[in-house]
């Protein structure tokens, strides 16, 4: 696995997953832009989100996701998040049935009690992708089904951004980074159980350069990547 040292050209002063998120909390949702995410999740063909009964959001973070799976009759959705600050807001959106503060790669929920357990941009905190793919086939019943949106190894290493935030005071602080390659993901969900069903890569385009005109030198890159993932019946 590279190591994201070796590409990092900010150097900001790194934080924990946890005390960045909470210190990320309150410009969050200004600061992400849908076609990160939630556009890959619009162009998916599988699964078929209205037949989900219930959720597993893990890293659910201020309830982005659960709001968007709930749009799409999705009847029960229980979110895991380290961060207690992004819990609160995804508290104040109500999208979930239930909100933990807990690990994604050790929830607590119970095993074998859903449908779906699905991520969005949490996989370049783990230093080891093999315990979250364990923990969401723990999670789901057979046939069941994992979604993983990350950001892409690829634009991770070409643009040597960590993710980060600027706080308060006006500092840029870096939240711990690891760079996972595309194998990396399919050595360990496969090792956990997993099959791939669909991948799905977003690339910087016009709506990226409009929200960031500094981006056009990474116009065509490949910015965020979205797996699905089948557990066998």
């Amino acid at each position: 696995m590279p190591d994201f040292a070796d590409f990092d050209t900010r150097h900001y002063r790194t934080v924990d997953p946890a005390t960045g998120y909470d210190g990320w909390s309150a410009t969050y949702e200004g600061s992400v832009l849908d076609a990160m995410d939630l556009g890959l999740l619009d162009g998916l063909t599988a699964p078929d989100w209205s037949a989900v009964t219930a959720a597993a959001d893990l890293g659910c973070g201020t309830g982005r996701t659960g709001s968007w799976l709930r749009a799409r009759g999705v009847a029960r959705i229980d979110g895991v998040d380290i961060s207690s600050g992004m819990l609160e807001l995804a508290g104040k959106r109500g999208a979930h049935d239930t909100l933990t503060l807990g690990d994604v790669r050790d929830t607590g929920l119970p095993g074998g009690s859903y449908d779906l357990a699905i991520a969005s941009l949490i996989d370049e905190h783990l230093p080891d992708l093999a315990p979250f793919y364990a923990e969401a086939f723990r999670l789901t019943r057979p046939g069941g089904t994992c979604v993983l949106v990350s950001y892409h190894p690829h634009f991770s290493m070409v643009s040597g951004m960590p993710t980060h935030y600027t706080d308060a005071s006006g500092e840029d602080i870096a939240i711990t980074t690891h760079v996972h390659l595309i194998s990396d993901h399919v050595r360990a969900a496969t090792a956990a159980g997993w099959t791939l069903a669909e991948l799905s890569e977003g690339t910087v385009d016009d709506t990226w350069v409009a929200a960031k005109p500094t981006w056009e030198r990474f116009r065509g890159h490949p910015v965020s990547a979205a797996y699905v993932w089948t557990r066998p019946a």
